[in-house]
């Protein structure tokens, strides 16, 4: 157990970051990759340690040593909110989306992740659950993988258990309609089956495919266009098939964006990631702005960062069990989670996020 004192100081901060090859080259509608960094912090104080994680690049974890680590060092530990504003006022003229918001996202996490260990309690615990599990839905069908990878991939989801599973499309648009009906094939009807453009069609060819990926029982369609095209999401909203639901916001790193988002009347379903939009802190407070909107959230890669944030934000319907990231997080975690029956479950005897880092076995990736 840790101790209940009321005030903690932060004696340390510390920040590294971890490039680690993916076991396939991967694609999506606008983007090629073959690595994924990984930012890792620790704050220290009152004799615990609190672990934040993120992915996102080397240049984030400078940031996080040069602006923040002097700003938080000797600063009281569990007033996370002081902290995550001292951290949006360094970073006022660098501007907020971007580098700046996932540093502060790492860091925020870190600090709530402390506090639950100070207090003998795991983060889901800390935040007060809505619900005991979260379901997921298997990502990844990446537009390099040849049909039977995809399908290997998505029968062996199905035979888990998983009961969602969403695969990449928009690279090559006179390839999705097959591959799409191979995902459906592989997985049978009692899976639903979800597509992500990242926003590589136009408006025309999104409408156009729309249909077309909901004759194959696709149920979401997820930035069918640019996720900064407001007027074009509604579009597809609207003109869209029944039981198609649109689905954006991966990319909002501040509540007005999110605001604006769902003032538009953009998307069925808007999705956040605790690792862009300002940690754990954010990530509740976009929770807050669905419930308004009466909006359902659902999160976005980084599976093990957002089980206690899904079964804690009363508007969550379901959590990104995303290939790679999970992949990373079961290398170099304890603790990291499988899904059992296609839901996660906090791990709430574990104090705090409940995941140990695996020093050793991540030097070899260390930048």
């Amino acid at each position: 157990m840790g101790t209940r004192d009321s005030t903690a100081t932060i004696d340390s901060v510390s920040v590294e970051s971890y490039t680690i090859a993916t076991d396939k080259p991967e694609s999506d509608g606008t983007l090629e990759w073959r690595a994924t960094t990984l930012v890792v912090a620790r704050v220290a104080a009152a004799g615990q340690e609190g672990l934040g994680f993120g992915y996102a690049d080397t240049a984030t974890a400078q940031l996080i040593h040069d602006r923040f680590v002097p700003l938080l060092v000797g600063a009281e530990a569990f007033a996370i909110n002081a902290r995550w504003q001292d951290m949006a006022v360094a970073i006022r003229n660098l501007g907020r989306p971007g580098i700046c918001s996932m540093a502060i996202s790492v860091v925020d996490t870190a600090l709530w992740d402390l506090k639950a260990k100070c207090l003998g309690l795991s983060v889901a615990e800390l935040l007060g659950p809505a619900r005991s599990s979260i379901p997921v839905y298997g990502s990844s069908g990446f537009t390099s993988y040849s049909i039977d990878e995809l399908q290997e991939q998505f029968g062996g989801w199905a035979q888990q258990g998983f009961g969602k599973v969403k695969m990449k499309v928009g690279r090559q648009p006179e390839a999705d309609i097959e591959r799409v009906r191979a995902a459906a094939q592989s997985v049978g009807r009692n899976v639903e089956l979800f597509v992500d453009a990242n926003g590589a069609y136009t408006r025309k060819q999104a409408l156009r495919f729309a249909e077309c990926f909901a004759d194959e029982g696709v149920v979401w369609f997820e930035e069918p266009v640019s996720s900064d095209d407001l007027a074009g999401l509604r579009l597809l909203r609207d003109q869209g098939p029944a039981g198609l639901a649109i689905s954006a916001g991966e990319y909002g790193y501040d509540l007005p964006y999110f605001r604006r988002m769902l003032e538009a009347q953009a998307v069925d379903i808007l999705q956040a990631d605790a690792t862009r939009c300002g940690g754990i802190t954010g990530f509740m407070g976009v929770a807050a702005l669905c419930e308004a909107f009466n909006v359902p959230l659902s999160s976005h890669c980084a599976p093990s960062l957002h089980i206690p944030l899904c079964c804690a934000a009363r508007p969550a319907v379901h959590l990104e069990y995303f290939h790679d990231h999970a992949r990373i997080e079961h290398m170099l975690f304890d603790g990291a989670l499988d899904p059992v029956a296609g839901s996660l479950s906090p791990a709430l005897g574990r104090p705090g996020l409940g995941l140990v880092f695996k020093e050793q076995d991540a030097q070899c990736f260390r930048n």
